[in-house]
């Protein structure tokens, strides 16, 4: 059976390196996307050498997704080399914008370009890669976009442009299932809670908003969750929809490090539906 092929952006570490290590464990073959050159060592190399020492193949690829050519050359090789195929494509990349980091100050304080990283790469960037993605797709008619959102859609988290970016890829995933479903292709939206990120574990806190950093979940739990959703024998009905990986997690069975069960924090965003 040839490889099943995926298409991770964002991937150099965090969630998306994460999920691309997750579908290596699983036999993918996975491309890998970062920004700036990747030379030998480099995190991106790395990661996709992770990818390929879990037992798939990784495939690292310089792309800057604020750039809509390099991100049409980068469909354009998996197209080439895979003889047109793409399984899955998971959006996950994301940029923050210069001294952005604690989110903490309002939005009217703010200089207007932060748009530009947030709702530029943060959304935009991703209704792009779907576009291409659903290309290659559609003739096959089967295939998944996954978009990484977050509980920011639900409750005020971090900034005014983050909970607008991802609110706008829920609806999205929402929509493009509607158009898609004749084809045979799939979306959805996770929100994954804390996860436990290099970022993270490097800066030593102990908590966030209040959840214990030790509870959180790993990067590979999230591709675990992608995983079972590719797998799913009731994708089709899950389409368009938004789910939550600590709940879909315990569906599938599935359990992060040390067997832990990370929780859901649906209840501290105000519970009741998702999207």
């Amino acid at each position: 059976m040839t490889a099943r092929v995926a298409l991770v952006t964002g991937a150099s570490r965090g969630v998306g390196k994460g999920v691309a290590t997750a579908l290596g464990a699983a036999g993918w073959t996975v491309y890998l996307t970062g920004r700036g050159p990747a030379p030998e060592g480099s995190p991106l190399v790395a990661a996709a050498e992770t990818v390929s020492d879990s037992g798939g193949t990784g495939v690292a690829v310089a792309c800057d997704h604020r750039n809509d050519d390099e991100v049409r050359t980068l469909f354009r090789r998996i197209a080439d080399e895979q003889g047109g195929r793409l399984d899955l494509l998971v959006n996950n990349v994301w940029a923050s914008p210069p001294g952005f980091g604690g989110f903490s100050t309002p939005f009217w304080e703010r200089p207007l370009d932060d748009w530009d990283s947030l709702i530029g790469v943060g959304l935009r960037a991703h209704y792009v890669s779907s576009v291409e993605a659903a290309r290659l797709m559609v003739p096959r008619r089967r295939g998944l976009i996954a978009n990484i959102s977050s509980f920011g859609t639900r409750s005020h988290l971090h900034s005014v442009l983050y909970g607008m970016s991802k609110a706008g890829l829920d609806k999205m995933a929402s929509d493009m299932a509607v158009e898609l479903a004749p084809h045979d292709v799939r979306t959805v939206s996770v929100w994954p809670g804390i996860v436990q990120t290099e970022m993270i574990l490097a800066s030593g806190v102990d908590s966030i908003a209040g959840f214990p950093v030790a509870d959180a979940e790993s990067p590979h739990f999230v591709g675990q969750v992608i995983c079972g959703l590719v797998d799913d024998p009731s994708l089709s009905d899950r389409s368009g929809h938004t789910f939550v990986t600590a709940e879909l997690a315990r569906e599938y069975g599935i359990t992060d490090t040390n067997g832990r069960t990370p929780p859901s924090h649906r209840a501290a965003f105000g519970g009741g539906p998702v999207f």
